[in-house]
């Protein structure tokens, strides 16, 4: 299995930015708050395509979905950036193994981690997670509505993410503050909407499209996780979670479907491992990986 490994060379993503001062800098980093909006315009500028990857419940392995996206994606030598907004249960880092605190210059411009997730060509992928700014990872974060608001913003706006071809979100569950934020400043993203088959998940899935229609937020496409199981001795498949629920609901509701991941323990040793499952060879690679085909494939 390849390992993942922190870059540790300085990102230089800012060079060559038409903000970026001569003795080093950011001109657009300022507290106010016209200031962060220009920045957010600023950034999202230079970023082409925008995934949103949410879901209506907890529990479906939309971090894992969200993880294995952007390394697919970075592993085709394409520049990615993983933004994990889910401030209270961020797992991204523990995913892709890593560690420490993120660089925070003088004028507050934020430098991401880099990650390695394959060979050349692969990009490192440029990863910002809360957890990486507290003191103690067992530290709970315990914020309103408008902390939590104000946070993303800043992630949006004082990250210097450079210029990518993607930007991929990890929101939290549910359809509150976090997705919220993120749908509305983020102009022209895309939702990848994660489910597991049996219905009590689809029904709360449901509910995410209904919240991208409101919203004006653009669906992807609908990914049924966790849809079978095969088994090592006989290689029959069994379906402990039944099969088919997200693709039905995906028809039902008049959106793409982009297709299944089985389950698989070698995600679980991935992920424990802090390395993405895309980099093996596996039946779970193979099925991202083709997910992630028809995601550039509409980009």
């Amino acid at each position: 299995m390849e390992q993942i490994k922190v870059k540790a060379k300085r990102d230089t993503s800012c060079s060559g930015c038409e903000h970026a001062k001569p003795g080093g800098g950011c001109g657009l980093a300022k507290d106010a708050p016209d200031a962060l909006q220009a920045a957010v315009k600023h950034n999202l500028a230079r970023i082409r395509h925008k995934l949103l990857v949410l879901s209506g419940k907890g529990g479906v392995g939309k971090s894992t979905v969200a993880v294995n996206l952007a390394a697919g994606l970075a592993r085709r030598g394409l520049k990615v950036g993983l933004l994990d907004a889910d401030l209270h249960g961020p797992s991204i880092p523990g995913m892709l193994g890593l560690s420490g605190s993120v660089a925070v210059a003088k004028d507050s411009i934020v430098r991401p981690l880099l990650c390695l997730v394959g060979p050349e060509p692969a990009e490192p992928l440029r990863v910002v997670s809360i957890d990486f700014f507290l003191k103690d990872r067992d530290e709970a974060v315990i914020w309103r509505g408008p902390m939590k608001i104000g946070a993303i913003r800043q992630f949006l706006g004082q990250v210097c993410w450079g210029d990518l071809d993607y930007l991929v979100v990890d929101s939290p569950p549910g359809t509150g503050d976090e997705p919220l934020t993120v749908a509305q400043a983020i102009p022209g993203a895309r939702a990848v909407v994660v489910t597991t088959p049996q219905k009590v998940s689809v029904a709360d899935v449901r509910k995410s499209i209904t919240f991208c229609r409101a919203v004006g937020l653009e669906v992807a496409g609908v990914i049924e996780n966790m849809s079978g199981l095969r088994c090592p001795h006989c290689r029959g498949e069994i379906d402990l979670f039944k099969k088919g629920g997200g693709q039905r609901m995906a028809a039902e509701m008049g959106v793409p479907f982009l297709g299944r991941l089985p389950i698989d323990p070698a995600i679980v040793d991935a992920c424990d491992d802090g390395r993405p499952m895309v980099a093996a060879d596996g039946e779970a690679a193979r099925a991202i990986g083709a997910i992630i085909e028809k995601l550039a494939g509409a980009s």
